[in-house]
């Protein structure tokens, strides 16, 4: 074989040479990546996957480019699409939340809500702040919320202790009320000093005995904590009706163990229903009860599927007197989240909100309890149209589960019951945890209820009312099967009491 030539030879060694050297500042600039992305607590993602947690935020710009020839568009993802989960991000970091070009969203659609603008909008200087309700005016303490949009129940045990400090700091700053769910109250929810309602769920976690019976020695105690501001029943969830909370035995840590009363390492399954609650009677007696040993609000939460039993409620606290009412209603929706459940419950039982919340405001209205029992609307609420859809329907507050998980930071890997949750919010494996700044993602909390409350503002003014709690059926219009849209207030007319025995329907 011929020699090379000593020119090439040295060509070789320089080529070798700028490799090594390559390679190298290669190394040291992953390195470098490698100890921001870990020191760095502003993205869970990356903390907890670092260099390579960047290739998702890639993918997803490029996907901007590319997704109308490859992948899914902007409305199609479920059970929350890109363009959701993109405003809930933008306003969450309080970045600029205007979009370019034009909708992407489908108006055709059945179901869609369009609201019907003024041709003389809210002025700014004619605006008015949202007003704040006093729910449980018969209690020794009643509760004055300020906030149309708070966190709804999810149970220390399905969330991480960081997300639920995040929670509780993001709630106090944002002035909006927080929901234990059924796994009672820890630690972690009092730290941020936000108010609490606190769930009582149907196996009584936080407010039993050792033998699992209702104690109401704890329930005082829970109701000592000057936060804790209104006890809600949990009768059923959206996700699960007919099926108690599910929390797997990999997630109940000794931590958990003790504060639910319950062993460690063994799965949490809560009965079906309270087994001392077998009818309307017993419903209200045991509101009654807890209303009376606390002094503070309460009401219960239900998905609705059968409703002539709240037809017969409402009939039992007329014949009982007014303040024997539940001070609030927390309608789910069957389409509600959830830890763990079984597919067939999740798919194919209960009313959606949709349906569901017109149905009980009439109802109650019918009764003449309208102003009496406030409605709480609950499920897949996570956006300001569908909040304010929600307020036109009758809702007087909505609480959001999953739109609080996306502010932060959940990118919907569908991981909850798996305790492998990669951003760190339903695990309780401590590597993964650390990914969750509570002090950084409790700003993103605030960020995002105050940007809802605001855009849900701005909505009602573009209708030409001053705040959303004057917004009624008749702002909004639904679209229809033929893809027309007619007024809400025709689709549900309201019936409300003129007196005992007359009714009427009116326009609402």
């Amino acid at each position: 074989m011929p020699m090379l030539p000593n020119y090439m030879h040295q060509a070789l060694e320089l080529m070798a040479t700028l490799f090594i050297v390559a390679v190298g500042f290669f190394c040291l600039f992953l390195i470098f990546m490698y100890i921001r992305d870990r020191r760095q607590t502003s993205d869970a993602v990356l903390r907890n996957y670092p260099i390579v947690g960047h290739m998702r935020y890639i993918l997803s710009d490029l996907g901007e480019f590319f997704r109308q020839y490859f992948f899914a568009m902007d409305r199609e993802e479920m059970p929350f699409n890109r363009a959701q989960r993109g405003w809930i991000g933008r306003a969450a970091k309080n970045k600029d939340n205007t979009v370019a070009f034009g909708s992407t969203k489908y108006l055709k659609e059945p179901g869609t809500a369009i609201f019907v603008n003024c041709p003389y909008p809210t002025l700014e200087k004619d605006a008015e702040k949202t007003s704040s309700l006093v729910i449980g005016p018969y209690c020794k303490n009643p509760f004055e919320a300020k906030s149309i949009f708070n966190i709804s129940g999810m149970s220390y045990g399905a969330l991480s202790a960081p997300a639920v400090r995040a929670l509780s700091k993001g709630a106090k700053m944002a002035g909006c009320w927080m929901n234990t769910g059924e796994g009672a109250l820890s630690p972690h929810h009092l730290e941020g000093g936000c108010d609490i309602v606190f769930q009582v769920g149907t196996a009584k976690y936080g407010v039993r005995t050792t033998e699992g019976a209702f104690s109401d020695e704890k329930l005082r105690d829970v109701a000592s904590h000057s936060q804790v501001r209104m006890f809600e029943i949990k009768m059923s969830q959206g996700a699960k009706p007919g099926k108690g909370g599910i929390l797997p035995g990999a997630k109940v840590t000794p931590e958990i163990a003790k504060i639910r009363g319950i062993e460690q390492g063994q799965d949490s399954i809560s009965p079906n229903r309270h087994p001392h609650i077998n009818n309307n009677d017993d419903l209200l007696d045991f509101v009654a009860h807890i209303r009376e040993v606390t002094g503070k609000p309460v009401g219960f939460k239900c998905v609705i599927g059968a409703y002539g039993w709240l037809e017969d409620l409402t009939n039992k606290v007329k014949e009982r007197g007014i303040e024997s009412a539940p001070d609030f209603i927390t309608i789910d929706s069957a389409d509600g989240g959830t830890g763990a459940a079984p597919m067939s419950l999740i798919d194919n039982v209960g009313l959606p909100i949709k349906e569901s919340l017109p149905l009980v405001k009439d109802i109650i209205k019918k009764a003449g309890l309208g102003e009496r029992i406030k409605i709480i609307a609950s499920g897949k609420l996570i956006t300001p149209s569908e909040v304010a859809w929600a307020m036109c329907a009758g809702a007087d507050f909505v609480v959001s589960a999953r739109g609080f998980m996306f502010s932060l930071g959940c990118i919907q890997a569908l991981k909850c019951n798996k305790n492998t949750c990669p951003t760190g919010i339903t695990t309780h494996n401590e590597r993964l945890q650390k990914g969750l700044n509570p002090e950084d993602k409790a700003v993103k909390v605030a960020n995002y209820c105050l940007n809802m409350v605001h855009e849900v503002e701005t909505i009602a003014h573009s209708c030409g009312v001053p705040e959303p709690r004057r917004l009624k059926r008749f702002h909004v219009r639904m679209v229809q099967e033929n893809g027309k849209s007619i007024p809400m207030d025709e689709l549900y007319p309201t019936v409300i009491a003129r007196d005992t025995t007359e009714q009427v329907i009116v326009k609402n």
